[in-house]
């Protein structure tokens, strides 16, 4: 029996004389200075070790509770556990559970801008973070964005992605991707269980039809091959540095943005070679572009500019021409018909109609990844220097008037 009654446990309370009372078996009624409040408190041995756990205060706690806790608590220390290690390690997992828990209701929409945020860096410019940040913002997060990401289904894809899907293929299947992107980055946070509803293959493509079939795919407008010449030789008669930044742009068969991006520290005269570094590609890997005579001519002619690493430096101190310069510049041709990407698609079917260079050669040259698998394992160079007499042959039909351009590359595959 303990010592202490109710009664008696309230006279001492009253009293407000500091002190510890026991009522037996460890179990003490701790009464702070000035009589401002009392608690309950357990004392107790682990390993040779004395110790002692707050049990709750009174009169909050009455002392029937507290002798049931102190019973507890006793029973612990007897088995060799530490009651107050064992309370501690239950309020931890409590919080864990709580966070958890509030941490499963956070909206798709923050989990978003966390993923955004999380690759920025990772993407080529900030122009790619927006349109993620747009297309999630217009179609998806009327729908689920206030949505926790456990909570959303294939039926909150499908209203987000069908009234967009025949009309704006493209738009909506990279908006699917980004939508699947972030889903799986919350399921790797432990924010959601089960399948993504986002996924294509055997499950949103059993629902949708493919986009093959909804809508052909649209190419960028290109020039065809046998034109190029006659467009070249009008391309040369303006002197304007958005379009010596078009000729490098054709001859080399690079990027819009590669080719405005150049620096002079990337070019190496001597050895004819251009080399764009992984940070600049697409692919996030170097590509070496092997420089023809028509190519030279071009860097050649290009002023250099104090102060400036640019090949196409731009009036803006520290800046190149804009992305949207060369475009302007076949507007002004008259050519609204054409992009400069598509330019890419005349040198590809150049090189596979009217030549015999293997295929390897001709996607290597636009920095195209050849191979998968087991069979990328065994490309480890860059075929530079077959890429070389491509680009010469490249250069040389390109500057050349057609009539001499055909006979004389004919000759040379012969």
């Amino acid at each position: 029996m303990g010592k202490l009654t109710a009664k008696t446990t309230e006279k001492l309370v009253k009293a407000g004389v500091a002190g510890l009372t026991n009522d037996g078996e460890g179990l003490y009624l701790k009464v702070a200075d000035g009589g401002t409040g009392a608690s309950w408190v357990f004392r107790y041995k682990i390993d040779g070790k004395s110790r002692k756990i707050g049990l709750g205060k009174y009169p909050e706690t009455s002392l029937s509770e507290a002798r049931e806790k102190a019973a507890e608590a006793r029973k612990l220390s007897k088995s060799g556990v530490d009651p107050l290690a064992a309370r501690d390690s239950e309020r931890e997992a409590k919080r864990l559970e709580q966070q958890a828990a509030l941490a499963k209701a956070t909206p798709f929409k923050v989990i978003a801008a966390s993923y955004i945020a999380a690759h920025r860096s990772g993407w080529k410019n900030a122009k790619h973070a927006q349109q993620w940040e747009n297309t999630l913002a217009t179609y998806a997060e009327p729908i689920i964005g206030h949505l926790p990401a456990s909570e959303i289904t294939t039926a909150h894809i499908l209203e987000i992605l069908q009234p967009v899907w025949t009309e704006k293929t493209e738009t909506a299947n990279r908006l699917r991707n980004r939508i699947e992107l972030v889903l799986d980055a919350a399921k790797a946070r432990g924010l959601r269980d089960g399948e993504n509803p986002a996924r294509w293959r055997g499950h949103l493509d059993k629902l949708l039809p493919k986009r093959s079939k909804v809508r052909a795919i649209e190419h960028h407008p290109a020039l065809p091959w046998p034109e190029l010449p006659a467009f070249m030789r009008e391309l040369a008669k303006h002197e304007e540095l958005t379009y010596k930044a078009m000729r490098l742009s054709i001859l080399t068969a690079c990027r819009t943005s590669e080719a405005l991006g150049a620096t002079w520290a990337e070019i190496d005269l001597e050895t004819r070679t251009w080399t764009i570094p992984a940070a600049r590609m697409k692919a996030r890997k170097e590509h070496r572009i092997p420089l023809s005579d028509a190519a030279i001519e071009v860097l050649n002619r290009l002023p250099r500019i104090a102060g400036s690493p640019y090949l196409f430096p731009s009036t803006r101190q520290g800046k190149h021409l804009s992305n949207m310069a060369m475009l302007m510049g076949l507007r002004r041709m008259g050519r609204e018909d054409l992009t400069m990407h598509g330019f890419r698609s005349t040198f590809r079917d150049w090189a596979g109609e009217h030549t015999n260079y293997p295929r390897e050669v001709c996607e290597m040259a636009l920095a195209h990844k050849i191979a998968d698998g087991a069979e990328a394992a065994y490309w480890r160079g860059d075929i530079f220097e077959k890429r070389r007499a491509l680009m010469a042959d490249w250069g040389q039909y390109a500057t050349t008037v057609p009539a001499e351009n055909v006979i004389q590359a004919d000759f040379r595959r012969a």
